[in-house]
């Protein structure tokens, strides 16, 4: 490795600016331009870009980088002995435990410092959880809970909602896992219930929390939903909270600051934290939330393992769910816990110190079964043929007469433009045809068009284009062609960039029109609370945004729309993973239609994206 062969990586755009100016940084901080120092430098900003929480040595030694033309060779990385010896050598790369920019661990995974630390706070934050093992609970109080909100259960290794339900009364940490119409949410509305009335003298403060204002709308509503129809008191219903807020919100940000007011020296004054779509929550993120609450409070992550991962570095539910499967769940400990229902005399601390220390296969559950998509249903099936790889029962499945998903082989930008014209048209008419902000937003959310890539005809900015053309055409909306103006009533937007003083989050959606009955055509952006309701913006004080008739499968997270139009690029990507099909796919309550080439689609569902961390070692080693 030589600087021209750096340079070369640089040009060919393997390396970005950033990646090149840290890379120029490290080596300036250690006084050193080895260039294999940079090259190590350089790909662990390359890589945390990208999504990884690090740089796996073992995978790049010796392997070739770049290939170039036969007089010049490929770029190769240095072999694994001489680049882990030149990177322990400097002082800019320390060992786990050190305060270094750089941290390179046992295993030959480099990191960014902080990254490292995030990943560490995350790691004995559940493992502190864990080491708290079985909680005193009266089993009396629990049986009766158990039989009332679990009747149909006979045994917890039977229904795997009652064994979520044990599994967040017994201990401070419980993962739920599971697709869309699983009974997640539902679940977790009768454990809330169920703590209340274990302890119901206590007051028990419990948070609802979710990434996105949208998610944390959607938590807010299904909670609201499961509460009315639990069987409980008045008073234990009163006590389920039903407004849930964004993590941000939650544990309050600082204005200008990337850290929170709470956090381990000022924990979260809470008993019971309910985190929804926790796929979503990217590791920085992660680690901030379980720093600030406390160990003695019950956390509770509830998600879907199978979704991408969350937009920045980090996969932390898919870690922590990792081998869950692989080393069985059927332990000593979860039978215990199963078996106590049958009594009726409070836990004898005898009883608590055999399982003083819970392994994490111990506190998570994965439900299986869909209640909104049957096993014979088109989604459903689809969803979970993706999830396996199995590329001719995905395809079987889309040929065949279900009406809920559908396959359209569109092979050019001119195929594309005809069809979705008559489809946006169709999609979103409803909603232009409505003064109520409210109702303009419900009936917007019915129907998506969302995208696997930004760029290029099949990609998010061409389709918004053609879509504000279509509905022009057939005098929908009215964007002011003769200025620079991009306001018009009826203009869907996207928030692309937190802004933590007004409470808006990337992935909000919004719509902008004038405020009803007023007789004024001043536009304001509205957009949905937590709370309920509406909350209204002067559009200029948006922080950064963009159009979203189309959006990519990314930015539709934690969202769910009635129908969906998933469109594929005609020419394969790396990005396009099944992983991606899968969250696309099951945005869709009631229909989905996947257009594209099935070429494209075949390579989709054989291709497995994973995100690279130390993560899933610490917490299953």
């Amino acid at each position: 490795m030589n600087i021209k062969h750096l340079k070369d990586l640089h040009h060919r755009g393997i390396f970005s600016e950033i990646d090149i100016y840290f890379a120029r940084f490290i080596t300036s901080l250690a006084n050193d331009n080895d260039p294999d120092i940079f090259l190590g430098a350089a790909l662990v900003s390359n890589v945390t870009g990208k999504g990884d929480v690090c740089l796996d040595l073992n995978l790049l030694s010796g392997k070739v980088l770049l290939e170039r033309e036969k007089s010049l060779g490929p770029v190769v990385c240095p072999e694994l002995a001489v680049w882990r010896e030149k990177l322990s050598a400097t002082r800019v790369v320390g060992r786990p435990g050190d305060y270094c920019p750089l941290i390179l661990d046992e295993k030959n995974k480099l990191y960014l410092y902080r990254y490292w630390e995030y990943e560490k706070k995350i790691s004995d934050s559940i493992k502190r959880r864990l080491s708290k093992g079985i909680r005193k609970v009266n089993l009396t109080i629990l049986k009766g809970s158990i039989k009332k909100f679990f009747p149909e259960s006979t045994s917890a290794a039977g229904d795997p909602h009652k064994e979520a339900a044990l599994i967040a009364t017994f201990t401070n940490f419980c993962v739920i896992t599971g697709g869309p119409g699983t009974g997640k949410t539902f679940t977790v509305a009768k454990i809330l219930a169920l703590l209340l009335e274990q302890f119901e003298d206590q007051q028990l403060k419990i948070f609802l929390s979710a990434p996105t204002g949208k998610a944390a709308a959607r938590l807010s509503e299904s909670i609201k939903t499961a509460r009315a129809k639990l069987d409980c008191s008045d008073v234990i219903k009163g006590a389920i909270p039903t407004e849930a807020s964004t993590i941000h919100r939650m544990l309050k940000t600082i204005p200008g600051s990337p850290y929170f007011r709470y956090n381990s020296e000022n924990p979260l004054p809470a008993d019971v934290v309910v985190v929804d779509e926790a796929s979503m929550v990217d590791l920085a993120l992660m680690s901030k939330l379980m720093d600030a609450i406390p160990v003695e409070a019950r956390l509770i992550l509830i998600g879907d393992k199978d979704q991408l991962a969350s937009v920045e570095a980090g996969s932390v539910l898919g870690d922590i769910s990792a081998k869950f499967h692989s080393v069985g769940n059927r332990s000593s400990r979860r039978r215990f816990l199963e078996n106590s229902c049958g009594r009726s005399e409070e836990l004898t601390a005898e009883n608590r110190n055999r399982f003083q220390q819970l392994n994490l296969y111990d506190c998570i559950v994965d439900f299986k079964k869909s209640y909104r998509f049957a096993d014979s249903s088109g989604i459903g099936g689809f969803s979970r043929a993706v999830n396996v790889g199995d590329n001719g029962q995905a395809l079987s499945l889309l040929k065949n007469t279900d009406k809920s998903i559908n396959f359209n082989e569109i092979h050019s930008p001119r195929e594309l433009s005809r069809a979705l014209s008559e489809k946006i048209s169709e999609g979103y008419s409803h909603y232009l045809q409505t003064d109520d902000p409210s109702e303009a937003l419900n009936r917007f959310n019915r129907f998506k068009i969302l995208c696997a890539v930004n760029m290029g005809p099949f990609g998010v900015d061409a389709v918004n284009r053609l879509a504000e053309q279509v509905l022009t055409n057939v005098n929908l909306i009215q964007p002011d062609v003769w200025s620079d103006n991009p306001w018009y009533r009826g203009r869907p937007v996207l928030i692309t960039s937190n802004d933590y003083n007004l409470e808006l989050f990337n992935g909000d959606i919004g719509i902008v029109m004038p405020v009803p009955g007023t007789g004024s055509d001043d536009l304001y952006a509205f957009f949905p609370s937590a709370a309920g309701g509406l909350r209204r913006f002067l559009p200029h004080r948006l922080p950064e945004h963009g159009t979203v008739f189309a959006m990519t499968v990314h930015k539709s997270q934690g969202s769910e729309f009635d129908e969906v139009l998933l469109l594929l690029p005609d020419k394969d990507y790396p990005v396009l993973t099944r992983e991606l099909l899968y969250t696309g796919v099951t945005r869709a309550r009631h229909s989905v239609a996947i257009w594209g080439t099935e070429t494209v689609l075949s390579r989709q569902i054989s291709r497995r994206i994973e995100r690279i961390s130390g993560l899933r070692d610490a917490l299953w080693k």
